[in-house]
């Protein structure tokens, strides 16, 4: 994390596991103060000093559900803009594993497996939606901005053009 003029800038990543049983999502329930409490969410977290985005999301995955990923690739990279926030995500999915999923819960909440079609009906953020729609139609890696004045969506933008957004 980053801090200038009172602002906060992160890089973290995130990850969705498919598999036979749907989506493997973190619903996010154990941490005060969360700016995720009560939301779906994918796998993941903040990088660490020294930390490629890709040793950073094999070691969230691993340490979140007990799975070593095999299989997965990077999706899209997100910028999110929330209040005094600025979060780059590198967004990845994964479609093969080993390992047994450790529990149904790690230090963040309890993890669950989603049917896809039932995704938006969750309580997840507006713009999870955008991408959950981007990584159905595209296979090239895209790039997603999403402003949020506290959990309202404000503006998107897909590679570089604003987009009009139903919320």
């Amino acid at each position: 994390m980053s801090e200038a003029n009172g602002e906060k800038r992160y890089e973290t990543t995130l990850c969705y596991l498919y598999g036979e049983k749907g989506v493997l999502m973190l619903h996010r329930t154990k941490k005060e103060n969360d700016i995720n409490k009560d939301k779906y969410i994918g796998v993941g977290g903040h990088l660490e000093h020294g930390e490629s985005p890709e040793e950073c999301v094999l070691r969230e995955v691993k340490e979140e559900t007990g799975l070593q990923m095999t299989s997965y690739r990077l999706r899209g990279i997100i910028t999110f803009v929330i209040d005094d926030i600025d979060e780059i995500t590198f967004l990845y999915t994964c479609e093969g594993w080993e390992g047994e999923l450790s529990g149904e819960s790690c230090d963040e909440g309890e993890l669950v497996w989603i049917e896809k079609e039932k995704i938006e009906k969750l309580p997840i953020w507006p713009g999870d939606k955008i991408f959950f729609r981007l990584l159905s139609e595209r296979e090239d890696v895209f790039s997603l901005k999403l402003t949020y004045i506290h959990d309202e969506l404000t503006e998107a933008a897909v590679d570089g053009k604003k987009i009009d957004f139903v919320v």
